[in-house]
């Protein structure tokens, strides 16, 4: 293959001829430059230099080999010269290398805010704002975690709880605690071994892994890392293209992932106006037309353009006959759906609004986890029929909650990723421990030795329906929280 030096590629930096570098790789992209799901800007930016560090964390390594025709490849960079090439601290890095140089001990961190303000400071602006971010006002993202303060417990005493059992099973599989790592998009935004530092964590602590769609790793990658008696599940966001989905689902079925998330709540996405703000954040260089490009999607829309917003209650059927994969619906949020899904003959639903970063408005799953369950008992249908949740999990408390309420398990995501974004493995290995302990206590304290000891009627929802009761102030999450400012309007005022 012809190596190119890097003052051949700098030479292409113009939007009729453009050039980049990827993992040691030199593309000519003027052609695919219009056709880019992501839009110009990014690729505009490092025309005639090395865009590995912008490329990695959102596509999966085998993307290009895929979508792009070799012709594209115009050979080698000379990796000598490359090293050569004096590289300039931003200003931006040095803050985030300094930040990341005064970061606590990791034995100093107490609970899920603390990971949140930590990575709030290390991570980049443009993975901190597709992280954190959630849809609209951003009132249902704070709603799923609030909801748990109008839930009380109601203590039992006088119980023989020297030793607490928290195992449980989930689809068959035996967990050492009723929680799974849920999906979440481009790991590698926060670490650069993206999702499989998630893989590595649940595999040390006997957690379940959902792998998602639209992982920074390849679902090879993530697969090839589990362990060997490690359980894996997917989330699947269904293509347009049925036979893209079909293909991937089969693929799936033969690694052995245990269990098929199908994503129902994003025909089409939210408007993450924290993500969608980082549009501004960097401009194409001057001498670029750049007039016509794309600045209102933020890197969600950007990789998602592929889901089918035709999905509906009549593919159930179909994916029944394309896999053996216990079929769970992902995204219910009415007792009518999780009815619906049983009917179909689904395995299981996960109560879920996205994590808030869809439909602002949208019940919290746990306000909505006692008459889904209700609902099911009543149609004769909570029998080998499993509920999730996901959304607003930061405590052990939060997750005896839910499972008084019916909940088979729950998942959590945004807290991983900071984890993960700030203390990587040992990060994540360290939140698990940390929500281990406290639901350890927690069910010590109520008097719960196991899980099948955790019953309805250990908890006080009367208020839980009651969205303008005074909750008690959770400063911990309001000092991690972080407003939305509409970016350049509050100095115009």
């Amino acid at each position: 293959m012809k190596v190119v030096s890097p003052q051949e590629v700098a030479k292409h930096n113009t939007k009729d001829d453009i050039w980049v570098i990827i993992h040691g790789k030199v593309y000519d992209l003027t052609q695919f430059l219009p056709e880019h799901p992501g839009g110009q800007k990014i690729i505009l930016k490092y025309a005639g230099q090395d865009a590995t560090s912008a490329f990695e964390p959102i596509h999966p390594p085998d993307i290009i080999d895929r979508f792009l025709s070799p012709e594209v490849c115009m050979g080698e960079i000379d990796a000598a010269a490359l090293g050569a090439v004096e590289k300039v601290e931003s200003e931006e890095d040095k803050k985030i290398r300094l930040a990341r140089e005064n970061m606590p001990r990791l034995d100093e961190m107490y609970n899920t805010f603390d990971f949140e303000s930590v990575a709030k400071t290390v991570l980049k602006p443009d993975a901190w704002a597709y992280y954190s971010s959630g849809s609209d006002d951003e009132i249902t993202m704070r709603e799923n975690h609030n909801a748990f303060h109008r839930i009380w417990l109601r203590p039992r005493v006088m119980v023989d709880v020297a030793k607490i059992d928290m195992s449980t099973s989930m689809l068959g599989t035996k967990v050492n605690m009723p929680l799974y790592i849920t999906a979440t998009a481009l790991g590698k935004l926060g670490h650069p071994d993206g999702e499989k530092v998630l893989t590595r964590a649940a595999n040390k602590r006997n957690v379940i892994q959902m792998i998602p769609t639209l992982a920074s790793c390849s679902f090879d990658e993530i697969v090839d890392t589990k362990g060997a008696d490690q359980t894996q599940w997917l989330q699947l966001y269904v293509n347009s293209d049925r036979a893209v989905t079909k293909k991937f689902v089969e693929h799936a079925e033969k690694r052995g992932i245990k269990g098929l998330f199908i994503t129902a709540d994003a025909p089409q996405l939210g408007r993450r106006e924290k993500d969608m703000r980082q549009k501004y954040t960097n401009e194409a260089p001057e001498e670029m037309d750049d007039s016509k490009m794309t600045r209102d999607a933020g890197a969600a829309r950007a990789i998602s353009s592929f889901i089918d917003p035709a999905l509906n209650w009549k593919d159930v059927a179909w994916f029944k006959q394309i896999t053996k994969m216990p079929i769970i619906i992902k995204g219910i949020q009415t007792p009518e759906d999780a009815v619906l899904a049983a009917k179909h003959g689904c395995q299981g639903v996960v109560l879920s609004n996205h994590g808030g970063r869809q439909l602002d408005f949208a019940p919290s799953a746990i306000e909505i986890l006692p008459e889904v369950m209700d609902a099911l008992r009543a149609e004769g249908l909570d029998k080998n029929f499993e509920v999730y949740i996901d959304g607003g999990i930061r405590r052990g408390s939060d997750i005896f909650k839910a499972l008084a309420l019916g909940a088979k398990g729950v998942g959590i995501g945004r807290p991983f990723l900071f984890a993960m974004s700030s203390y990587g493995d040992a990060g994540v290995e360290r939140l698990l421990e940390l929500y281990q302990n406290e639901l350890e206590m927690c069910m010590r304290l109520m008097g719960a030795p196991t899980i099948n000891d955790i019953t309805r009627d250990m908890v006080d929802i009367r208020n839980l329906k009651d969205h303008f009761v005074a909750n008690p102030t959770d400063y911990l999450a309001s000092g991690a929280y972080e407003r939305m400012q509409p970016r350049g309007l509050l100095s115009k005022l």
